[in-house]
């Protein structure tokens, strides 16, 4: 059976990249939905109208799981989505909690989409755990454009950040935390404009975890001498239900793992 992973767009690779490095005898599905990327500008019935098309997929590609690689996504659908079918569905969420923990009075910056950024869920998440009011919330809708179309270390986006940036004393902050999945690419970006010593964090570890222990608690969790000769073709490969099977296309999947893996070692 595969575990599926789906985002609405290359964001998502972030997961995939991650459960391969911890969990590498399982088999993948991943899909990007880019006939509709970006979901953070879209409406909240639209989210949740895409994640059930993409749930439907998982089911029908013999999915054990289905982890929601999208913070939008999870915001807006997840619940939805449990309460509909019986798989296990596992969210990804901001980690605002450990940031907080570890900032030791200094001020935290939470980078998101705008549909994340004005969920009730986010917001809930920070009034639970930001009792001395560290927290702040920014939108940054281009840089999933940006992602999109390959463009991760450019003036353009560095200035892009630095316009956003600009309207806060960013001396201030500790911890960044990267709320969306496409974020992740750019943490180079960020450390370049960032004062030294800002921790960036996302939820990729934890989500990933999580996985495994839902797997484990089911035992549906691959052992190491099930499958000894596993190689890159445990990742199947979707854009909006089309497989990717051109050499071009899969050598820009191999470009975005490379990418990831220098951005997961920062």
């Amino acid at each position: 059976m595969n575990i599926g992973i789906f985002d609405s767009g290359i964001g998502g690779m972030t997961l995939l990249h991650q459960a391969l490095v911890s969990l590498p005898n399982e088999n993948y599905i991943f899909y990007a939905d880019t006939d509709n990327v970006p979901y953070g500008t879209k409406t909240r019935e639209q989210v949740i109208a895409l994640v059930d098309d993409v749930m439907r997929f998982m089911i029908a590609h013999d999915c054990k799981a289905v982890v929601i690689a999208c913070n939008t996504a999870t915001a807006v659908a997840a619940k939805t989505m449990r309460a509909k079918y019986q798989i296990p569905i596992i969210g990804i969420e901001p980690a605002v909690k450990p940031a907080v923990a570890e900032s030791h009075g200094k001020r935290v910056m939470v980078v998101a989409t705008p549909l994340t950024v004005k969920e009730k869920k986010l917001k809930s998440l920070v009034e639970r755990v930001d009792d001395a009011h560290l927290v702040d919330l920014l939108a940054l809708p281009k840089l999933v454009e940006f992602a999109e179309r390959g463009e991760f270390s450019s003036d353009a986006v560095e200035q892009y950040l630095r316009d956003r940036l600009s309207a806060y004393q960013i001396e201030e902050y500790g911890e960044l935390v990267l709320g969306c999945t496409h974020f992740n690419y750019f943490k180079d970006s960020f450390q370049k404009i960032l004062p030294a010593g800002v921790h960036i964090i996302d939820g990729s570890e934890g989500t990933i975890r999580q996985l495994a222990r839902v797997l484990k608690e089911q035992n549906q969790l691959e052992s190491a001498t099930v499958n000894e000769q596993k190689n890159d073709t445990c990742v199947r490969y979707f854009y909006s239900g089309r497989e990717l099977k051109e050499e071009s296309e899969l050598a820009y999947i191999r470009q975005l793992h490379e990418r990831l893996e220098k951005m997961r070692r920062l």
